[in-house]
């Protein structure tokens, strides 16, 4: 599915009413076409966005997930390492250990990462969107925003479970101590947002922090590089 690259003096392109099917989830992913000297290109929609730097982190927040992201931004850092990054989020959360990775690959990689919600980023959606670029950090009009401390079970020894609870106790503060970080609230106000969810609407994730920006529709200064 992903055909990271084609000709690149592409003149046109276009959805001709094609489809492939996305292999994690069976879903049908539509077709551009692009005419190049070479003649016809085809890629999925996601693999063209990509040659345009726009990364998507949608569904699930998982292992398999997170290995493709981390994957796509340390491509387009080789590819060309000033050039900014665009993420959309659109998750309902997921696993700690795997949000993380992507999360630290943000902050490893040279390129600026520019996050929007579209939709909604719920715990480590949430958590990814704040981690953008401070002021590159954008949530549409209708998107919903949630935190809230991170959660597992444990079964077995009593002695297993008890190791359990620390490394919850342990990954918990960690997320408060970067929430503090990325939304320059005080610890205490984290922790209590934390406690249970949290729902913002997007001017409400403004205030707390979480976004610098609110758009409707896209800046003038943006449609016009992309013209």
């Amino acid at each position: 599915m992903l055909d990271l690259f084609g000709a690149s003096n592409a003149s046109a392109f276009g959805n001709q009413g094609k489809f492939t099917t996305d292999p994690l989830t069976g879903a049908l992913v539509p077709m551009v076409v692009e005419q190049t000297s070479r003649g016809e290109r085809s890629f999925d929609i996601y693999s063209r966005l990509l040659r345009e730097r726009i990364v998507f982190v949608t569904g699930q927040v998982e292992d398999h997930m997170a290995s493709l992201i981390v994957a796509q931004l340390l491509f387009l850092e080789s590819e060309n390492p000033s050039k900014d990054i665009s993420m959309y989020i659109n998750s309902p959360g997921g696993v700690v250990t795997a949000g993380m990775a992507i999360h630290d690959t943000m902050q490893y990689i040279k390129p600026r990462v520019s996050t929007v919600c579209i939709g909604q980023a719920a715990s480590m959606g949430s958590f990814l969107l704040a981690a953008g670029e401070p002021g590159m950090r954008i949530a549409l009009p209708n998107a919903r925003i949630m935190v809230h401390q991170p959660s597992g079970g444990a079964q077995g020894m009593a002695s297993d479970i008890e190791i359990q609870a620390r490394e919850i106790l342990r990954m918990r503060k960690r997320l408060n101590d970067l929430y503090v970080k990325y939304t320059g609230k005080m610890l205490d106000e984290i922790e209590k947002a934390m406690d249970r969810d949290t729902f913002l609407e997007a001017e409400e994730a403004l205030t707390f922090g979480l976004v610098d920006k609110v758009f409707e529709t896209r800046p003038e200064a943006d449609k016009s590089a992309e013209g």
